[in-house]
């Protein structure tokens, strides 16, 4: 090797050690719940403009985001809309225990097509969900995975309403699938989170299910055992008074004392 060649070899080792951090440094991957996808798009771009830090989410059903984290998927933080996918990733060593808090709380409820006769539903004890949809389906995740599919299960389950309409249940892969399906037409009615159906305007909620007919909603949110070292900064902005001001406004529960 030359000594020309030697001395440029030394000038690029000293630019890589005094450079600012490099794009994929100021980047954080966020994979998310598909039910967080607007309100987590609001607060995710207030944190870019803050910080000058972009954030990269994917979103889809807690069950397919905890899988790929599992086979590596390069995630720095992971939003589960249950605690029993977040347990999972846990049990795999995925995430960050020491970094994990339940964040958010949600409520499940009754869709239509926003130009349905159905309305007004009283979802009670005896609460005849097969009759209701008559010759059409019903819309929500997949109950073995999917959370809000779980939660459906649940809550049918515990009102004696699972057995009769489980035949007529069109299963998809995330809330939002479940939610398109019923804004389309093609199922005459849903089960889906309150917040997803506050964004979509071709739906409108007909029923509430009562919070003691399933276990609690609860979105934990955890720092993989990958992340970058600003993930911190990130989960700090989540548990804050501005994040909890933007996700309240779309409906979430804070369960947090928020931060300033």
């Amino acid at each position: 090797m030359t000594r020309l060649s030697v001395l440029f070899s030394a000038f690029i080792a000293l630019l890589a050690a005094f450079s600012p951090a490099s794009a994929e440094d100021k980047t954080i991957t966020v994979f998310a719940a598909a039910s967080m996808k607007n309100a987590l798009d609001e607060v995710d771009a207030a944190y870019t403009a803050k910080t000058g830090v972009k954030i990269t989410a994917s979103y889809a059903a807690s069950s397919v985001l905890a899988k790929q984290i599992e086979q590596g998927a390069p995630a720095d933080v992971f939003v589960s809309a249950d605690t029993d996918w977040m347990d999972y990733a846990a049990s795999k060593k995925t995430i960050n225990e020491l970094s994990r808090v339940n964040l958010l709380g949600n409520s499940i409820v009754l869709i239509a097509p926003k130009d349905s006769k159905i309305d007004n539903v009283i979802i009670a004890q005896g609460f005849d969900l097969a009759k209701l949809a008559g010759d059409g389906r019903i819309a929500t995740g997949d109950v073995k995975s999917v959370p809000v599919g779980k939660y459906a299960k649940a809550a049918l389950t515990s009102l004696g309403a699972w057995q009769a309409a489980e035949p007529k249940f069109a299963m998809a892969e995330s809330v939002r699938a479940a939610l398109t399906l019923v804004a389309r037409g093609e199922a005459a009615l849903g089960i889906v989170y309150s917040t997803d159906a506050r964004v979509e305007p071709g739906v409108k909620i007909v029923g509430t299910f009562p919070a003691d007919s399933h276990p609690a909603i609860i979105y934990p949110v955890a720092a993989t055992t990958t992340a970058k070292g600003g993930t911190n900064d990130y989960l700090a902005l989540l548990r804050s008074s501005a994040a909890k001001t933007i996700l309240e406004k779309y409906g979430f529960k804070f369960l947090v004392s928020p931060t300033t």
